[in-house]
């Protein structure tokens, strides 16, 4: 099954940036779909962003719309996440998933899951 490494965590201050990766092992990536969600302590996984491999359509979370742009490049089977804008309440683990089924935010329609990327934003 493939594989997702997420990189690219890390402290930054309120209105800062970042930029996280998703790598996926083989040589392409053969899903439908790779997704970003988050889970802060002591809350559920929610949906952050997903995006379509072959097409590129994308949905978010309408807490991170205008803020977060998901992309992928095909070539190197990696999605990103850039955030801009950080909020506190943006503090959290970040994941990566692929699924086979449609573009959804639920987290139970992915089955293939990344080990997570802290992403700390202080005040």
């Amino acid at each position: 099954q493939v594989q997702l490494v997420e990189s690219g965590g890390g402290l930054v201050q309120a209105g800062g940036s970042l930029r996280l990766s998703c790598a996926a092992s083989g040589r392409t990536f053969s899903r439908y779909a790779m997704g970003w969600f988050r889970q802060a302590p002591g809350k559920e996984r929610e949906f952050v962003a997903a995006i379509i491999w072959s097409g590129g359509s994308t949905r978010y979370a309408d807490s991170v719309k205008g803020r977060f742009t998901i992309s992928r490049d095909k070539a190197k089977n990696t999605a990103y996440l850039q955030m801009n804008s950080l909020q506190p309440e943006d503090t959290a683990v970040y994941y990566c998933a692929a699924t086979n089924s449609r573009l959804d935010p639920r987290a139970s329609m992915y089955d293939r899951w990344g080990q997570g990327t802290q992403v700390t934003v202080s005040s």
